[in-house]
């Protein structure tokens, strides 16, 4: 026998193994979220005797239930190497739908599927205009974002609409033991993008379709298919989280909250999923929203000014971007 290594068993023995695998950037990047989240309760359950309290850990959680959400629909975008930067004016103009309807006196469980049907179609006008327009995502959903934004202004007249739903209160404020059911409805999310993601076709193809199109393409995968179910899952998670936005204020604001966006992008930058495509996870921006979360709650409950909190988020998110680059 000659003495050439088969790929498989030369891959393998690449790979490190023990204390090695420490010092391999690449599993930083698979485990940024994890340790970081792990740091930050070490680090603020130490500086502050509040953090660790049974209160502020539902907090946490409730503030992570929307975030959480939209990350999971960003996640599937990001695995097509795609981005999606109209969520924040999508959840926007999904509030704002159900805050109409809710007005008009439609009862609300149809204005909320009328909200979800309505960040649906953005998601798919999004995905359609990108794969039969040839469009670069960047420029349609920072189109769609500007848009979207005018519409929801249009539809408003500017001015919030109260939402006194007793089916959203309960939806607020109820909970399962320690788990507020805003929580409960974002682990959900989570669970059912995880099956979709790793155990159905679907997932096998979104994920060959981020890694290589073409190739993916001519192995008779409808890539273009896939992209657009890609960026309508995100609307559908910008509606959801546009649902339990409304229930946690009590109104439909037609304002963009720019942080959303931001942090949802930054939440699966932390979690592994490769800026590349081809590479995802669901547990990874679950764990990069916790944390991001429990960031700015530490620093809150420590005193430090606002204007010190979106520092600290993009240094880190930049951090763990430079370490995923050896991902690739």
């Amino acid at each position: 026998m000659s003495g050439t290594v088969p790929a498989s068993l030369a891959g393998k023995e690449r790979r490190p193994s023990g204390a090695a695998r420490l010092l391999d950037p690449a599993f930083w990047a698979d485990w940024a979220s994890a340790v970081g989240l792990i740091a930050l309760v070490i680090v603020f359950g130490l500086a502050s005797p509040v953090f660790l309290t049974l209160a502020n850990f539902q907090a946490v959680l409730l503030a992570a239930a929307i975030l959480i959400v939209i990350s999971v629909g960003q996640t599937f975008v990001v695995a097509t190497a795609g981005i999606d930067l109209s969520l924040a004016a999508t959840i926007m103009l999904g509030s704002i739908v159900l805050g109409l309807l809710d007005a008009a006196g439609m009862p609300i469980f149809f204005s909320c599927l009328a909200a979800l049907v309505v960040t649906s179609f953005v998601g798919f006008c999004n995905g359609m205009l990108i794969t039969r327009g040839k469009i670069p995502d960047f420029v349609v959903t920072l189109g769609s974002l500007s848009a979207i934004t005018g519409l929801g202004l249009i539809l408003s007249g500017g001015v919030p609409t109260t939402v006194g739903s007793i089916f959203l209160l309960r939806l607020a404020s109820g909970s399962v033991g320690p788990f507020g059911y805003p929580v409960l409805v974002a682990f959900a999310v989570a669970g059912l993008a995880h099956v979709a993601l790793y155990h159905t076709r679907f997932g096998v193809h979104l994920l060959a379709t981020g890694g290589q199109q073409e190739a993916a393409r001519s192995l008779g995968i409808r890539t273009d298919a896939v992209r657009v179910a890609a960026y309508t899952i995100s609307g559908v998670c910008a509606g959801i989280a546009a649902i339990l936005l409304v229930a946690r204020i009590g109104s439909a604001e037609p304002t963009i909250n720019t942080n959303l966006l931001l942090n949802s992008v930054a939440a699966v930058v932390l979690g592994g999923v490769s800026l590349f495509g081809g590479r995802g996870s669901i547990l990874g921006p679950v764990l990069g929203a916790l944390m991001l979360t429990c960031l700015v709650n530490g620093l809150t409950l420590l005193g430090v000014s606002p204007f010190y909190q979106p520092l600290a988020v993009g240094i880190i998110v930049v951090l763990a971007a430079l370490v995923m680059r050896y991902q690739r």
